[in-house]
């Protein structure tokens, strides 16, 4: 990104006007979604607290927020969660550590949804099958997907469009359903402080294991150098990201016939 930043700066600009939507609504939605389960399991201090808001400046991690627009992965301000207000301890603990990953996952689901459908009036029929379907525009790894993010190409895709204006919906779709996939996929990793932790902790250990805030936070912290020092967190999210899409894609593309 920061290569893209300093040899085409208008492109990137252009290309963060349809990115920034997508990160801040996929981070919000995550946020309150645990918030809001906290509140119906007994816990109010989410509430309390103004957290159950859709202003993204509430929820925002600088660090995290970053990670997103480089990596298309990472995290949010946490939302405060005491479980000592839940009705059902570590069940309900469970199901707030499941909240975010499951609202992205609904939304990676919706917005691939809503892509095929735009995409059905936006791609000249002959295209479509000149190009062996609409895979060819909607698979992450396809090059047509990556024809459609960057708006420097909007040239190279104009002759097998039919509805032009469509696109700049199109992009942002893409972009929103890439987002949410990568955000679910890598919160979902057991490494604390990330969802993925209390959920094999709730599941497997029955809460057992019982971390102090410090231990948090150096985990937190040996996470970011991991991250932002070596690609392996970039590979496995990525290679999760395949997996997942191809299979969600394809079913989709069955019903849709396309």
């Amino acid at each position: 990104m920061f290569d893209y930043l300093r040899q085409d700066p208008q492109g990137f600009l252009m290309f963060m006007l349809y990115r920034a939507p997508a990160v801040l609504l996929a981070l919000t939605f995550h946020e309150v979604a645990h918030g809001y389960v906290a509140l119906r399991s007994g816990d109010p201090t989410a509430q309390m607290l103004g957290r159950l808001s859709l202003n993204p400046l509430k929820h925002l991690d600088p660090i995290g927020t970053l990670s997103m627009f480089i990596m298309g992965f990472g995290w949010a301000k946490p939302v405060p969660v005491n479980p000592n207000n839940f009705r059902r301890g570590s069940r309900d603990d469970l199901l707030v550590s499941l909240a975010g990953v499951t609202t992205n996952m609904i939304l990676f689901i919706v917005s691939t949804l809503l892509a095929i459908i735009v995409g059905l009036f936006m791609y000249e029929p002959q295209a479509l099958k000149a190009l062996g379907g609409m895979a060819f525009f909607l698979d992450f790894d396809a090059q047509g997907f990556t024809l459609q993010l960057f708006p420097e190409y909007s040239g190279v895709v104009a002759p097998v469009l039919k509805t032009p204006w469509l696109l700049h919906v199109q992009r942002f779709l893409l972009h929103f359903s890439m987002i949410n996939l990568g955000l679910c996929l890598f919160n979902l990793l057991p490494i604390p402080p990330l969802d993925g932790f209390h959920v094999v902790n709730d599941l497997l250990l029955k809460g057992r294991l019982q971390l102090s805030g410090q231990v948090f936070r150096f985990a937190q912290l040996a996470l970011i150098v991991l991250m932002f020092s070596t690609n392996i967190m970039g590979r496995i999210v990525s290679a999760g990201m395949d997996a997942v899409q191809s299979v969600v894609l394809g079913g989709l593309l069955k019903v849709f016939g396309v």
